[in-house]
């Protein structure tokens, strides 16, 4: 078991928003460490995604909650995203409807979803605490 609190983000594969969302999560979850898990357009994916391949996210954030005892999850979403070219209100409705689908896993953890905006900074859209 790792020593320190965790948190998971399913995060996009675009660097730029890395960094933010994990040092957002480390400050307002109280948390250490955040594993990551990359997909591009993740918020899209996890709404309109093919299921054999959202098996695949479910499986990585087992791992993370089981090999890390993670508490919380975070689903972001993020401003110029070349893989989920929508607006700002498209990418809200987004991740909150990936929110509500991480939640449905019936993992028993804090489920978050997040908003990179056009200057990189984090925006909270739902919180299922």
């Amino acid at each position: 078991m790792a020593i320190g609190a965790f948190a998971t983000a399913i995060n996009c594969i675009d660097g730029r928003a890395q960094a933010p969302v994990a040092d957002w999560i480390k400050i307002h979850c109280n948390v250490t460490f955040v594993d990551t898990v990359t997909v591009p357009g993740p918020d899209r994916f996890l709404v309109r995604g093919p299921e054999d391949r959202l098996a695949h996210i479910l499986e990585y954030v087992k791992v993370s909650l089981t090999a890390h005892n993670s508490h919380v999850i975070a689903i972001a979403g993020h401003h110029g995203c070349a893989a989920n070219p929508v607006s700002r209100e498209e990418h809200l409705t987004d991740i909150r409807e990936a929110a509500r689908k991480i939640v449905s896993w019936g993992l028993s953890v804090r489920v978050i979803g997040l908003w990179v905006n056009e200057w990189w900074q984090v925006e909270l859209v739902s919180d299922s605490a």
